[in-house]
């Protein structure tokens, strides 16, 4: 969501890290192209003048001035100011769940912005990583099956959905169902209202008399990144008449300019809680102002890549696939199981963008369309082999790759590429083996690339 306006604004620090000194008037310059990056990247302008007076105000300070890295202390005051924005490191994070059972949470907004598939990922989420019992309860008597809709992925999340009963209002809906949560113990009672094409009164009175039947503890407002300042715009609306507690972004992962999500706090004054980056249920993650402000500065995200594959990644098939690859058994199975690892975690591009100072790498590899090229195109020539192909590559002969090639759909060269990189790393795993651990610390990386000890002449 942020790669447009991450990568104006570390082109412009990447001018000011070049400079050995700094003066006032370079300061001047940079906080000028920032402003106009924030204001393409559809921050609202109150916000844009706000941070870039506080930038202005600590940068032109002597500290700075005469620092050693003046160019990375402006960085360093960029990011504060951003984090601030975003609502502060020691905000809340993720949802607020601390009252008596069942909690109620009331889910409002616009129609099309992801409100229902929310609802469903925030279900799934309390069930599996909280271990709490939840309710779904659609109040969407508008829009033809709604209901169904919810009900459906309440399946798929393996929880409880409330029993459809037609011809109820959204007030009578909201009451039965805290009623059933009361009655048969549920932790968590999730109430999605219905949405409108564009905010009006019968929408906002609809969901005020719910809230005050209901008196939720959280109320989240789910809006859309892709629809820029109208975004902030309904967050205000919906914080001005039925009050919101805080409020979730879809569509992180398409080509959103990222302002709506710096605009928020400061419009609306609730903070922005989760971010959901997917069609998945599993797609949904909290909101962590100092990490998302890491992200934009090409600082990186480590601790959310290293939640994400703790959350993703199997333990147990982690550490059997270790102990084959020390055996040197590592076959085109366990490498077909890492394609789907990684595609789990959000792809290759995901995950290199929550490493620090990669992002011309990132966009690079976005352009040669790894993520959904590359690497689909692997899992299906390894799916169209056979069992004992898999576990012996070296079987697999001209017949054989041209029957493969025809099953994936791909080319002969495809599949000799595939073969070639799979025995590359089987080399490499190889002389891992046999130097053991002190004689790589010792070798380095060197120690296992032979070519790169040989000169070009």
């Amino acid at each position: 969501m942020f790669e447009a306006l991450g990568s104006r604004l570390q082109g412009v620090f990447d001018r000011l890290r070049g400079r050995g000194a700094l003066s006032e008037q370079d300061v001047a310059d940079a906080l000028r192209e920032v402003r106009v990056a924030l204001l393409e990247a559809d921050v609202a302008l109150p916000v844009v003048k706000d941070l870039t007076a506080k930038v202005r105000e600590r940068a032109v300070g002597q500290e700075v001035i005469r620092s050693i890295q003046p160019g990375q202390q402006v960085v360093k005051i960029v990011h504060d100011a951003l984090v601030e924005a975003l609502g502060g490191a020691d905000g809340p994070k993720g949802l607020d769940l601390n009252a008596p059972s069942p909690v109620p949470v009331l889910m409002v907004g616009l129609q099309g912005s992801g409100k229902t598939t929310t609802s469903g990922k925030i279900a799934l989420r309390l069930k599996t990583r909280d271990r709490k019992k939840v309710l779904l309860a659609s109040l969407d008597v508008q829009r033809p099956a709604a209901q169904l809709q919810l009900q459906q992925l309440a399946e798929r999340a393996g929880v409880t959905s409330l029993p459809i009963i037609p011809g109820q209002s959204p007030l009578e809906i909201a009451e039965r169902a805290m009623d059933v949560g009361r009655r048969e113990l549920y932790d968590t009672v999730i109430l999605d209202t219905a949405g409108r094409l564009s905010i009006d009164e019968a929408l906002m009175e609809e969901v005020a008399a719910v809230k005050r039947a209901v008196n939720p503890h959280e109320t989240l407002l789910v809006v859309d990144a892709m629809t820029g300042q109208d975004a902030v715009n309904t967050a205000r609306h919906f914080n001005e008449r039925v009050g919101v507690t805080g409020i979730v972004m879809t569509r992180v992962d398409g080509d959103a300019r990222g302002g709506a999500a710096l605009s928020m706090r400061a419009v609306t004054g609730a903070p922005i809680k989760l971010l959901g980056a997917g069609e998945k249920l599993e797609a949904l993650e909290d909101f962590h102002p100092d990490r998302i402000a890491g992200r934009i500065l090409g600082m990186g995200d480590i601790v959310s890549l290293v939640e994400r594959a703790a959350e993703t990644i199997d333990q147990q098939e982690a550490e059997k696939l270790a102990a084959r690859m020390q055996k040197g058994q590592f076959s085109l199975e366990d490498y077909a199981s890492q394609l789907k690892q990684i595609t789990k975690m959000g792809g290759m591009s995901g995950l290199m963008g929550m490493l620090p100072g990669v992002a011309k790498v990132k966009a690079q590899l976005q352009d040669a369309n790894l993520d959904t090229g590359l690497l689909k195109k692997q899992a299906a020539i390894i799916s169209s082999m056979t069992p004992k192909e898999r576990q012996n590559p070296d079987i697999i002969k001209a017949s054989r790759k041209r029957r493969i090639a025809a099953g994936s759909g791909s080319s002969v060269q495809e599949v000799n590429r595939l073969l070639k990189q799979f025995e590359d790393m089987r080399d490499v795993m190889k002389r891992m083996n046999k130097m053991g651990q002190k004689g790589m610390m010792r070798g380095g990386l060197a120690s296992l690339l032979p070519g790169l000890n040989k000169r070009p002449f």
